[in-house]
């Protein structure tokens, strides 16, 4: 006899960057909770990036836990993509300008 599996539950966290410290999860929740992180993320016009390795483990922390330092690496190129498709650059980058190549 096959056994019916229960479909997973929908899973958001979100992650909140000041500019200044490292990221800390803001809200997190499943299911009804979870589609409304999501709405309000994309009403916002934040990233939403599905990963459900990186969403398992940043489920282990508590609301306002900045992430772990292993994690500065994966979540800085997340928020420098979602920065760049929104026209966005980090506060104080003014980026490199007349570099002279020829020395």
């Amino acid at each position: 006899m096959k056994s019916k599996s229960t479909p997973k539950a929908q899973q958001a966290i979100a992650l909140r960057y000041d500019g200044e410290q490292a990221p800390y999860v803001a809200a997190k929740g499943y299911d009804k909770l979870a589609q409304h992180i999501i709405e309000q993320v994309k009403q916002q016009g934040g990233l939403i990036h599905q990963d459900p390795v990186l969403a398992q483990y940043l489920n282990s922390f508590d609301l306002n836990d900045h992430i772990p330092q292993e994690l500065y690496l994966i979540i800085a190129e997340l928020i420098a993509f979602s920065w760049y498709l929104n026209g966005k650059t980090p506060p104080g980058w003014e980026g490199f300008e007349n570099i002279d190549i020829t020395a």
